[in-house]
């Protein structure tokens, strides 16, 4: 699953949460009212550039861009005023949508839209189920006036995969939970049906539609950099050893009077040595539930089977294994993120007493998790938000502009008036061996790399074997007068502003 849309998730306000592969957005009543009803999305995070996130929406109807709109309807014992309500939202969040442009409705309807085709070709499939109700009626009258389709109707799947809810008295299963798609777009949808065995402590079947489609993206928040180098591994002789030898095999490289060419081939055999001996850096885990892995995936296998067993038969006795399982999920969940977040606050406070600053930051962005590569819409110098790429570039061009060409006074007086020291000749002449290595001792460690991606860690155990290239580089840079492209080059990193 890419995106996921929440239902009842009795959330307060709106909201947004990034864990580790999803990011979730959420809507709800205000906080001074009773915790109920709530809508939100789970996108993955790689999808993140490519949607704009919700700017706004109600307890009942959330809208995201890639056009898709979770809702809750009304249940069928609801009032007509709610109904009538719920509907005409909807039907504005379709409307908003541009025609030419996809759009999908996803979400709890309440609704048995029924199996009777033929008196609703242009909204239902040959393969619905059941029998159609009043919130059915609506539903489908909503789908004929915008041109939507009910696509959990249009697939030959097995009876159980057409059904997500279960009557509590009755015991007769029915499809309360769709997804709707204009109807010239069903030939994107290639498969919509119910999970029985998904399990979402939820008495609804997790229903799932696989769509074929080409995001766009409206713009890419950073460059994506080379992989990180395991730089812990620095630290070890033996791996350090390893990589002397494997830069000595490939060094001195081919001579060249261009130093772009030969700042590029020192730069690619360091990266590469040093990725080949020490590795990938591997991300710290951020999540108490993949720190618990070991102990909490038996006990949720466990509860899924006694979830399919109480669906292929619904005894007390099933029941109440079920209940049983999800307690201690549950028990075990609580205790497990209890243990996880006592332990790193633990860490950040004893590096925090011995005066580790590094350390203390690192527990802490463990703690907050990553960086949200996109976390704020972009807006004009008006306050409206953009959505536009176009409009997006001229709206950085016009910032930018604005922001480096302010007029400098400066007082030519003031410049005759500071007093000029001897001209120290000795600087004009070219770098030295040892002024090199000193360049590279003074190196802090610890450092993010640059675009090279090569850190200052890498430098030092090479150096030995680095300096005399180095020497040689910078000394041609010295006497042509200028440095590789690579090296002037400059990263401009938004940091968006809460």
């Amino acid at each position: 699953m890419d995106i996921v849309t929440l239902q009842e998730t009795r959330l307060s306000s709106s909201g947004t949460l990034r864990e580790k592969d999803f990011t979730f957005f959420c809507q709800g009543k205000p906080p001074e009212e009773t915790k109920i009803h709530g809508v939100g999305f789970a996108v993955r995070n790689r999808l993140l550039g490519s949607i704009v996130p919700p700017t706004e929406g109600s307890e009942r109807i959330l809208k995201l861009q890639l056009h898709t709109a979770a809702g809750m309807a009304p249940t069928l014992a609801s009032s007509a005023e709610a109904k009538d309500n719920f509907y005409e939202d909807l039907s504005s969040a379709v409307t908003e949508v541009p025609q030419q442009e996809p759009v999908f409705v996803l979400g709890d309807f309440n609704a048995r839209v029924g199996a009777d085709h033929s008196s609703w070709p242009s909204c239902l499939g040959q393969f619905g189920v059941g029998k159609m109700n009043e919130n059915g009626q609506r539903l489908l009258e909503l789908c004929c006036h915008h041109n939507l389709c009910i696509t959990n109707t249009f697939f030959d799947t097995k009876p159980q995969h057409k059904v997500s809810w279960i009557h509590p008295r009755s015991k007769h299963w029915h499809q309360l939970d769709l997804v709707l798609t204009r109807r010239g777009g069903l030939g994107s949808v290639k498969l919509t049906r119910s999970f029985q065995s998904a399990d979402c402590d939820t008495d609804h079947s997790l229903v799932g539609c696989k769509v074929k489609l080409q995001p766009q993206r409206f713009h890419r928040a950073k460059r994506e950099g080379r992989p990180r180098i395991d730089t812990s591994k620095t630290r070890n002789p033996d791996k350090v050893e390893e990589f002397v030898k494997a830069l000595e095999n490939v060094l001195p490289g081919p001579p060249s009077n261009n130093t772009n060419v030969r700042w590029s081939h020192l730069r690619d055999t360091i990266y590469n040595a040093a990725m080949s001996i020490f590795g990938k850096r591997q991300n710290k885990s951020a999540d108490w539930f993949e720190a618990n892995a070991e102990e909490m995936l038996p006990l949720i296998k466990e509860k899924r089977q006694a979830l399919s067993a109480y669906k292929n038969l619904p005894s007390a006795g099933n029941l109440q294994a079920l209940r049983t399982a999800r307690s201690r999920v549950q028990q075990s969940a609580r205790h497990c993120a209890n243990d996880y977040w006592l332990q790193l606050c633990s860490s950040i406070q004893t590096a925090a007493n011995v005066g580790n600053v590094r350390g203390m930051y690192e527990g802490i962005k463990q703690a907050i998790g990553p960086t949200q590569n996109k976390s704020a819409l972009l807006k004009s110098a008006t306050g409206e938000v953009i959505k536009d790429r176009d409009q997006q570039m001229n709206r950085w061009m016009e910032h930018y502009s604005e922001l480096y060409s302010r007029e400098n006074l400066v007082s030519t007086e003031a410049l005759d008036a500071v007093q000029r020291l001897p001209t120290m000749d000795n600087l004009d002449q070219e770098p030295t061996m040892e002024e090199v290595e000193k360049a590279l001792d003074a190196l802090s460690s610890g450092k993010a790399p640059g675009g090279d991606g090569i850190p200052p860690e890498v430098l030092k155990c090479g150096k030995g074997t680095l300096i005399k290239e180095l020497h040689e580089l910078l000394c041609q840079c010295w006497t042509e007068g200028s440095v590789p492209q690579d090296m002037r080059d400059a990263n401009i990193i938004t940091l968006y502003k809460k």
